[in-house]
């Protein structure tokens, strides 16, 4: 054992990796404080407090921040329509300050100078942890196991954890474990590595947790009625049985469970981590798809079209930080607000179908809408002189009459 270095407060989930590196903190000296944060995944938390206390943890923090979750994290991203690479909605890498901010919290109200967390030396979660740790509390000390070649050189696979679990009477799984890694929080899960690091590899029938298979989904579809402010979903009404939800928890959670029963939001795709390398990712974010659909259409209805082009583009930016692990940079709130803004007028119903994998939208209202229904129908002049449209079209044809000239003059000297 080591000269005592002082406190260090562990992000635990309870697995392997982070049980064992709860015992090779203790071997480094550390007195270790385990946190393990309810994010809306499927965990016996008294089991993993128990065996967190087993293990040599000091204290065990077990902290519920499923409801901050959706409200400070989620509906930012579904107000902003954030999609990474035109198809990733995000689900852990906004769980990750979420969680990290609980993490320096707990430090701060323990006096501890150093943080720990279990991610990998390649992938996003490492940045992501420990930028916001940075951010909320400049002077820690984040101890990061796996880019530490004393831990990573000893611990080259999966086979030398387990021995290691054995020695030290670290409780293992029975069970054979899945042939991929799977992280999952409540708004979405995801599975990555083993065999699925092939990408022509189809996903095994029996990966998906969180969907049914769209062809053995039900027959009738679900027909849901999701009512806005400012871009947010305040309601959540199911047409068929009258259900309502209106907490947001409560409104998130059903819409998993609706979505979830259609098998839709499903996704299969290989992306750029911040890193530098290309990696595949298979995701189930069932309440995330039907939200992204239909926050989509209000929006469009409601709002004016240059500004939802500008918004289009700073939506594009706010993914791309949130994925690099910059949601507490001030660019990052700096477009939160922006967006923000531009969802003021973001209000009313949209009416849709959730069946076999798929949403379909039937219908919107709202009375921020605008959409005129007698200016753009064609039985009704209305408030439109269809001459003037003359005009408009010389005016923008002019452009394109110049550079065709310019362009047949370039081609005959280039033919001479």
């Amino acid at each position: 054992m080591s000269q005592p270095k002082g406190t260090v407060v562990l992000a635990y989930s309870g697995g392997l990796d982070t049980s064992c590196i709860l015992v090779w903190l203790k071997e480094q000296g550390y007195d270790v404080i385990a946190y393990l944060a309810n994010i809306g995944q499927k965990e016996d938390f008294e089991a993993a407090r128990k065996k967190a206390l087993a293990l040599g943890a000091k204290k065990v923090y077990i902290e519920d921040i499923s409801r901050e979750f959706v409200e400070e994290f989620i509906w930012p991203a579904v107000q902003a329509n954030a999609l990474y690479e035109d198809r990733y909605l995000l689900g852990t890498a906004l769980a990750r300050p979420c969680i990290a901010r609980k993490l320096v919290d707990i430090a701060q109200q323990e006096g501890a100078q150093y943080v720990a967390h279990g991610a990998t030396g390649k992938g996003n979660d490492q940045v992501r942890f420990e930028l916001t740790c940075y951010a909320l509390c400049p002077s820690i000390k984040v101890i990061a196991p796996w880019r530490l070649p004393e831990f990573y050189q000893r611990f080259p696979g999966r086979h030398e954890l387990m021995d290691y679990a054995k020695k030290h009477s670290i409780p293992v799984p029975v069970t054979p474990q899945t042939p991929w890694s799977m992280d999952e929080n409540l708004m979405h899960i995801s599975y990555e590595a083993g065999i699925l690091e092939n990408p022509k590899n189809q996903a095994p029938p029996g990966l998906y947790t969180k969907t049914r298979d769209p062809a053995t989904s039900p027959d009738t579809p679900d027909v849901l009625e999701i009512e806005f402010e400012r871009g947010v979903p305040v309601k959540v009404t199911n047409a068929g049985d009258g259900a309502a939800h209106c907490s947001p928890l409560e409104l998130f959670m059903y819409l998993n469970d609706v979505a979830g029963k259609h098998g839709v939001g499903r996704i299969d795709i290989v992306e750029n981590r911040f890193v530098g390398m290309k990696s595949r990712g298979i995701y189930e974010t069932p309440a995330g798809t039907i939200l992204y659909h239909a926050h989509l259409d209000i929006e469009a209805f409601t709002m004016d079209r240059e500004v939802r082009k500008i918004k289009q583009g700073l939506a594009l930016k706010f993914a791309e930080l949130v994925y690099n692990g910059f949601w507490h940079s001030p660019e990052c709130e700096f477009l939160r607000q922006c967006i923000g803004r531009s969802q003021e007028a973001v209000v009313g119903t949209v009416r849709l179908s959730v069946f076999k994998g798929h949403i379909y939208i039937l219908g919107r209202e709202s009375p921020r809408s605008l959409y005129n229904e007698e200016l753009v129908s064609m039985n009704v002049q209305g408030d439109y002189e269809p001459a003037d449209a003359t005009g408009f079209i010389n005016i923008n044809s002019l452009r394109l009459k110049e550079y065709h000239r310019l362009q047949s003059k370039v081609t005959v000297k280039q033919d001479e």
